[in-house]
């Protein structure tokens, strides 16, 4: 996984977001074991504590599991890795809405903008 961090939000909330990006997305399948705190921190260049921080989080809103010995697994609980994939979809599609709404568009008009766009790409 190749991990990016912006300055404008905390370290671990970036974790946070990638691995459950990773997650909806199909990197991290249902059931996988996760890599330690400690490969996974080394992987993203911070500090192992940071990493735990993540990882509790994510096990608190369910998207990973631990299992005492085992380690760490994402959820196999589809439910929730397809309300996690809707909030990101929403996330995306609000900033988009909001771009838009900047650049002056109104509803319609955006709303041409795609159907024009998915024309050219030939997803009709």
């Amino acid at each position: 996984m190749e991990w990016k961090f912006r300055g404008d939000l905390p370290i671990y909330s970036q974790l946070v977001e990638q691995i459950k990006l990773g997650i909806v997305s199909g990197s991290f399948l249902p059931g996988e074991r996760l890599a330690s705190v400690r490969d996974m921190a080394a992987e993203a260049g911070v500090n192992p504590n940071t990493m735990q921080r993540a990882l509790q989080e994510l096990e608190r809103d369910g998207m990973v599991y631990s299992q005492r010995t085992a380690g760490r697994f994402v959820t196999e609980d589809m439910r929730v890795i397809e309300h996690a994939k809707k909030q990101f979809a929403e996330e995306q599609i609000r900033g988009f809405l909001e771009a838009m709404g900047k650049l002056g568009y109104s509803r319609s008009e955006i709303l041409t903008l795609l159907e024009e766009k998915e024309e050219q790409n030939g997803d009709t």
